[in-house]
């Protein structure tokens, strides 16, 4: 057995446990900011083989884009994104529409689009260029110690095992979080019934750099605008009807694409391979306890639709990273504690907006359509709501981490 208790310099290491989106986001900016680390990951270092690096499309808010940017990510990505300049939403059935353009607010693009694949390739290059960081991967932690000034994890590596003290433990290990568990930290579950089904579809007409979200009474599909006139699909489907749409042949589920989205982009055509996801909602009660904090989807899972997980993930890990910058004990409960606060009205107001969405634009009650679309018509043509609306779903809520503030170049 080894154990590596200490970095270089005799001060203990933070801790992450998880290498994901959030946890190798977390990682780089704390190596950026000169902060010992060690990052725990479930896969071997390659790209395309994490889990986290999976099929999806992301759409990414402008204020994650900048905070790509201030931790040196986004160079790696940014030949393969595609901006946002335009946003449609609608529901079906009903009059009203939200229309957004980034020109109107004053930007370049309300944020970019990019698939999940190269975001990770991104991180992983980036995450070779970091100096304080030492990863552990294959690995996973196989238990949690408590200790007087912080933890002690014994992981198990395909070298055999390791014990890590650290005065700060970081899960950043997903949804069914080892640590959330471990630190006793319950959470609220939610399940929507609904199956996400991702794919790559060629439409008819160009996107023109325009992402539409479109919601029904069986939930929400979204197009997004990605590279050589294809679009990023994410079809919403009821739970009871999942293993039919995942058995449909291509044209039996283009077909369904295309009834539940419309014909405004033309033909549908071409269908990448699809996967589908459960969708829930998990919500951590608490986000710190002693020496220990949440980030991401350990902290919350939010349900898909307005594409808010990793971008609020990303929040937490900026903040932490943050705050941890120039602090001498980074697990102190005072430091946490601030933690909490900073991220309480970002964390709460997306989480509400995301579940609200949901109940409100997607029940199948008559009776709400008018107010529905009134209140569509009120966002789209009444500038003070259009900006409010603008500016959260451009990442900017509550006190955003100072990295997601800065211009991009």
């Amino acid at each position: 057995m080894t154990n590596s208790s200490s970095q270089a310099g005799g001060r203990q290491p933070v801790l992450i446990v998880g290498g994901g989106l959030v946890g190798a986001s977390l990682a780089i900016a704390l190596d950026a900011a000169g902060i010992d680390a060690v990052m725990v990951e479930a896969a071997a270092p390659r790209v395309g083989e994490q889990p986290s690096y999976d099929e999806r499309n992301l759409a990414l808010a402008r204020a994650t884009v900048n905070g790509l940017t201030a931790i040196g990510v986004w160079k790696h990505a940014q030949a393969q994104a595609t901006p946002i300049r335009h946003i449609h939403v609608t529901r079906a059935g009903e009059f009203g529409s939200v229309r957004m353009d980034a020109a109107r607010h004053g930007v370049d693009a309300m944020g970019w689009t990019l698939p999940a694949r190269e975001l990770g390739a991104a991180l992983l290059r980036q995450l070779d260029e970091c100096t304080r960081l030492r990863r552990l991967a294959p690995a996973r932690v196989e238990s949690l110690e408590p200790l007087a000034d912080g933890w002690r994890a014994r992981i198990h590596t395909s070298e055999g095992p390791v014990d890590i003290d650290t005065p700060l433990l970081v899960g950043a290990d997903g949804t069914a979080s080892f640590v959330r568990d471990r630190l006793g930290i319950e959470a609220e579950r939610h399940d929507y019934r609904q199956t996400l089904f991702v794919c790559t579809v060629t439409p008819e007409r160009d996107h023109a750099q325009r992402a539409y979200e479109r919601f029904a009474d069986n939930g929400p599909i979204a197009l997004l605008p990605l590279a050589n006139r294809r679009c990023g699909l994410v079809l919403t489907v009821p739970q009871h009807e999942a293993r039919a749409v995942e058995a449909m042949d291509d044209e039996a589920f283009i077909a369904l694409a295309q009834e539940r989205f419309g014909w405004r982009l033309g033909r549908l055509s071409r269908p990448g391979k699809r996967h589908p996801y459960a969708i829930q909602r998990v919500a951590a009660r608490a986000l710190v306890s002693r020496r220990a904090v949440l980030v991401g989807n350990a902290a919350q899972t939010v349900h898909p639709i307005g594409a808010q997980g990793f971008n609020l993930g990303l929040r937490d890990a900026l903040t932490l990273a943050e705050l941890l910058a120039g602090a001498t004990d980074p697990g102190a409960d005072e430091l946490l504690a601030h933690y909490a606060a900073r991220r309480a009205p970002d964390r709460e107001g997306t989480m509400a907006m995301s579940h609200g969405l949901v109940q409100l634009a997607c029940l199948p009650q008559p009776m709400l359509g008018p107010l529905r679309s009134v209140a569509m018509l009120a966002f789209d043509r009444v500038p003070p709501l259009q900006r409010l609306m603008a500016r959260r779903g451009m990442g900017f809520r509550g006190e955003p981490p100072r990295a997601v503030l800065e211009r991009l170049p």
